[in-house]
């Protein structure tokens, strides 16, 4: 078995289950071929974008993984945070890994996970669970109580400011969350 064959993040389970046994796996750790970057949870150097390693390491461990909030504005581009933390969503009632370094886990709603759940390349044929800009200004204006109402107004602004975005397109996914809804379309009448 070699190193190659591996995915650019794997847990201890599927290393064993590709053929090495866990000496081998620590053999490869301290010889600097693989790193370490969470309990039972390795990755392969250079082998995806820094930006997505725990998101990397927490979909090796729960496939439902979806990179949300002040994490996601940072990918689209809606913010200028620069978050300690990956946040990442699960669906409620899904138990949270422990031992991953630097990630704020969320609960979600099951019936309402998978709206505006997309994703992308990480590398290497590595594709990640991100939620899309709009669902994502949701969000914020959904759990404004936790994220603050400067940052979906900024994120709001900046989405706004963009070609192509539709307030029809925002409004369709803020209707699946009837508590976020109103005050998204109040911000819609402010702004436009």
């Amino acid at each position: 078995m070699m190193v190659a064959d591996l995915e650019p993040v794997f847990t201890l389970g599927a290393a064993r289950t590709a053929g090495l046994r866990k000496d081998q796996v620590y053999d490869l750790l301290a010889n600097g071929e693989i790193e370490r970057v969470g309990r039972g949870v390795y990755l392969r150097p250079d082998q995806i974008e820094p930006a997505f390693v725990s998101l990397a390491a927490a979909t090796a461990l729960r496939d439902e993984a979806t990179l949300c909030l002040t994490s996601a504005l940072v990918h689209h581009d809606l913010s200028d945070a620069i978050p300690f933390e990956s946040d990442i969503a699960l669906p409620r009632g899904t138990h949270h890994p422990v031992g991953l370094a630097h990630v704020a886990w969320h609960s979600f709603d099951p019936t309402t996970f998978h709206i505006g759940r997309d994703h992308v390349d990480a590398g290497n044929g590595l594709r990640l669970a991100i939620y899309s800009a709009e669902r994502t200004i949701v969000d914020c204006f959904r759990l404004m109580h936790q994220e603050g109402s400067d940052v979906a107004y900024e994120a709001l602004r900046r989405w706004l400011r963009r070609r192509g975005n539709s307030p029809a397109g925002l409004l369709k996914i803020a209707s699946s969350f009837p508590k976020a809804q109103p005050r998204i379309r109040q911000a819609l009448e402010v702004l436009l």
